[in-house]
């Protein structure tokens, strides 16, 4: 066991594992994600429809992030990138803090999720440039946890934080976000390509973005991708809704729903260590199955536990599937095309963000709340279809950037 402990974590170099601390942080910090309705219900007295217009201007903004951000972090760099979305995220939240008008809060949220999410295809690119080869795929396993341990942390002292008001967790995430910036800055060297004359024109961004939406297996998986995210989200959205319906508290749902954290920080190192000399056509392929089926067994769920079943399985999915997935991606990228590839990569996750909400309400108002998890089991299957369907043509690509990347690393070493 110490010797898988040790394997698990070991053989990264320095500047990730800051990168991870600042991973760490930011999610230990990030309170107003999970509280920012109910402070706008019960803290400021705001009606549900303007709560719902406020989190959807949200999500909305973690849309354009992704494609602002992956352009970003090519043309500026990385880090550049990172400094510049989370100083702007700690000044925005603390602005959100202190808005006392609903037009202001309105505007403030669209900003926050714009600079909240903008950093994340430049912290996906950044972990490309800094780890080769198969350490990759622990590297994002290793963020992936990092992410789920301090939101983990972070939604079990909300609550406690919050019984001395709302506008201490506004400072603190707007701290803890100020932190991040400028640990990463300090401690996270440039790895993005310098602009040069070959790039310039591949550099814009239209004519960027023009060639990434050209590479059809890459975008064939990230539709494959979309899928899946209207998979997990269906967790937050429509599950708590079934359970309602059928008769149980939030309290009920509070705990079941907890399994998915409490799953991912006890099992992601491990689970992803299993699957690391997978193909990863069928890791993606299992992994959609165990979502969709997982989710399927809602429509016949009696009892608790079959909720808790339910998100077991479903987790299980996630767990391996994170990681795979985006180390597949960082591997299809061209070096100078990262943040791009990663942002509308990131657009997957942010764009069913937005529309799982609204399909799944719908499903359930005019079609009965058992037929959105037959569904769920139907996106599974395809996902799976498609992920196998892909799998040849992608595991191609991914080894010959992994020989690129095998050949640039001996052309560096021979040079020093």
């Amino acid at each position: 066991m110490k010797r898988v402990v040790k394997d698990s974590f070991s053989g990264l170099p320095r500047e990730f594992w800051w990168l991870w601390v600042a991973t760490f942080i930011n999610s230990l910090g990030g309170f107003v994600g999970i509280f920012l309705a109910l402070y706008l219900t019960s803290g400021l007295g705001y009606s549900a429809s303007f709560t719902g217009f406020v989190g959807s201007l949200y999500g909305g903004g973690a849309v354009v992030a992704s494609i602002l951000g992956g352009f970003l972090a090519d043309r500026i760099g990385r880090t550049r990138t990172i400094l510049a979305a989370q100083l702007a995220t700690s000044v925005s939240i603390l602005t959100l803090g202190f808005a006392d008008s609903a037009a202001v809060i309105a505007v403030m949220a669209f900003i926050v999720g714009v600079s909240g999410a903008a950093s994340r295809p430049a912290i996906g690119a950044t972990i490309a440039d800094l780890v080769e080869g198969p350490e990759r795929q622990k590297a994002y396993s290793l963020n992936y946890w990092a992410g789920n341990l301090g939101f983990g942390i972070s939604a079990a002292v909300v609550g406690m934080v919050a019984a001395y008001g709302y506008l201490p967790l506004f400072i603190l995430e707007a701290t803890a976000t100020f932190a991040c910036a400028i640990l990463v800055y300090m401690k996270v060297p440039e790895t993005g390509l310098k602009p040069n004359r070959e790039r310039s024109q591949d550099s814009r961004f239209f004519s960027g973005y023009a060639s990434v939406c050209r590479d059809w297996t890459f975008m064939g998986i990230v539709g494959m991708t979309f899928l899946m995210s209207l998979l997990f989200q269906q967790a937050v959205t429509s599950l708590p809704i079934t359970m309602g319906i059928k008769g149980f508290s939030s309290a009920d749902y509070g705990m079941v729903i907890s399994l998915n954290g409490l799953m991912i920080v006890l099992l992601q190192v491990l689970l992803s260590r299993a699957v690391k000399s997978a193909r990863p056509s069928r890791v993606l392929a299992a992994s959609a199955l165990l979502c969709g089926y997982g989710l399927a067994v809602v429509a016949v769920a009696s009892s608790l536990p079959f909720y808790f079943a339910a998100v077991a399985i479903l987790t299980l999915g996630e767990i391996i599937f994170a990681p795979v997935i985006m180390a597949l991606i960082s591997q299809l990228a061209p070096a100078a095309a990262r943040g791009r590839y990663q942002g509308v990569f990131q657009l997957a996750f942010s764009g069913a963000a937005l529309a799982a909400p609204i399909s799944g309400g719908y499903v359930i108002d005019h079609f009965g709340v058992n037929v959105i998890w037959i569904i769920c089991g139907a996106l599974g299957t395809v996902a799976a279809i498609g992920y196998t369907a892909l799998g040849r043509a992608a595991a191609q690509r991914a080894d010959e950037s992994e020989s690129a990347d095998e050949t640039t690393g001996l052309a560096s070493a021979a040079s020093r």
